[in-house]
C-alpha cells in the first residue's frame, strides 16, 4: 500500500546504478570460399575478353567505324588487345576485390566505387587521343561495356563465394 496521498501519482521506479548493460550483438566476419572465387574469377576474364572481341567485330567490321585502340601489350591487332586487355581487366579487378574482402569492412561498396570510376575514366580516355568523336565515343562505350561486365560478374561471384561468420 502506498501511503502517498491518492492525488499524488506514484513515483517511476528507479533502476539500480549497476544494472548490467545488454550484451553487444554478435560480430561477423566476411569468409571467401577462395577455390569458386577464383573459378568464377577466371570465367569473368573469360568473358570480358569475349566481350571485348564481340564488340570489336560489331564496331569494326559491321558498323565501319575506327576504334581509337592503344594497346600497350603490344598485341598488333585490336582484336587480341580487347581480348587481353579484358582478361587482364578481370584478373587484376577479382585480385582487388579478392583484397577488399580481407581488409576492408564493406568490401562490395567500396569495390562498386572503384571499377566504376575506373570504368568512367577508361570511357572517357578515347576523347583525350583523338578528335574523331565518333570513333573516340564508339571506343569508350566498348571500354564501358567491359567495365560492367567485369563488375556485374565479380560482384556476383562475390554474393556466392562469401558467407558472414560470428566472431
Amino acid at each position: 500500500m502506498s501511503t502517498l496521498p491518492p492525488d499524488q501519482p506514484e513515483p517511476a521506479a528507479v533502476p539500480p546504478a549497476f544494472a548490467p548493460m545488454p550484451a553487444p550483438p554478435p560480430r561477423a566476419r566476411t569468409v571467401l570460399r577462395a577455390g569458386p572465387f577464383w573459378g568464377g574469377a577466371v570465367a569473368t576474364a573469360l568473358v570480358a575478353a569475349l566481350v571485348g572481341i564481340v564488340g570489336v567485330l560489331v564496331l569494326q567490321s559491321i558498323l565501319d567505324l575506327d576504334l581509337v585502340v592503344h594497346d600497350p601489350l603490344g598485341t598488333g591487332n585490336d582484336y587480341a588487345a580487347y581480348a587481353v586487355g579484358g582478361a587482364a581487366a578481370a584478373l587484376v579487378a577479382a585480385v582487388l576485390l579478392h583484397l577488399l574482402v580481407a581488409t576492408t569492412p564493406r568490401p562490395h561498396a567500396f569495390f562498386g566505387w572503384i571499377v566504376a570510376l575506373v570504368s568512367v575514366v577508361v570511357a572517357l580516355l578515347p576523347l583525350t587521343w583523338t578528335d574523331d568523336r565518333a570513333s573516340a565515343f564508339a571506343t569508350g562505350g566498348l571500354n564501358l561495356l567491359v567495365g560492367i561486365a567485369i563488375w556485374s560478374l565479380l560482384v556476383g561471384v562475390l554474393a556466392r563465394t562469401t558467407s558472414a561468420v560470428a566472431t
